[in-house]
């Protein structure tokens, strides 16, 4: 069960990339209320490292840090969740070694999936590809009539991702998303993108 001090919508949702401290303090000067750190090349060490100076960033900023699948990283540094995938440790597993306010965010693909990770704890979930990405190259699309159905299903916050810009918003906006999550689009010019994202969301 989600926290009470989390306060939802998140809006913008930066998944930090390449530069990964300067996308989080550019991002949380920008109002981005949620930074997931999503390392794929590091060593766990340098990782351990990188995810404490963007603790420090966020902890400054009142945002939430969320770890990308990696709980050991997450509980080290001190950050306030973990972001899970089909393929990591199942969310009933993880809820064993974290402590009650952990929060635990879980991508899904489908109604079937979403709806069974509510069942089983997650605190909110991504949904998606919405579009074609090149960071979710095994999973085909999945449009938004989907994700419209998702957000109407369950009852825990909702998180788009997959293909999408400042070009596509307007789009997912009128479906009701409220919260969108963007690995590409972040990278450059992150705060100015931050506060448009959020302007687009109105939150």
């Amino acid at each position: 069960m989600v926290p009470n001090r989390i306060i939802f919508p998140f809006g913008a949702y930066v998944i930090t990339s390449n530069d990964h401290i300067r996308i989080a303090r550019e991002a949380c000067r920008g109002g981005a209320r949620v930074i997931q750190y999503r390392d794929k090349n590091s060593s766990k060490q340098e990782m351990l490292k990188i995810a404490d100076r963007i603790r420090k960033i966020t902890k400054e900023y009142n945002s939430l840090f969320i770890v990308n699948d990696f709980i050991d990283i997450a509980h080290k540094s001190g950050a306030d969740g973990v972001h899970l995938g089909q393929d990591d440790v199942p969310i009933l597993s993880a809820r064993e070694t974290t402590p009650d306010d952990f929060i635990i965010g879980f991508s899904t693909h489908s109604l079937e999936q979403a709806l069974t990770a509510e069942k089983e704890g997650a605190d909110y979930i991504g949904i998606g590809p919405v579009f074609g990405t090149p960071t979710k190259e095994k999973y085909n699309p999945i449009g938004l009539s989907i994700v419209e159905e998702v957000i109407r299903s369950v009852k825990i916050p909702v998180v788009a991702i997959g293909g999408l810009d400042l070009d596509n918003i307007a789009e997912l906006v009128k479906i009701g998303v409220q919260n969108v999550a963007m690995v590409r689009a972040f990278q450059e010019k992150t705060l100015e993108k931050v506060k448009k994202t959020n302007f687009l969301l109105k939150v």
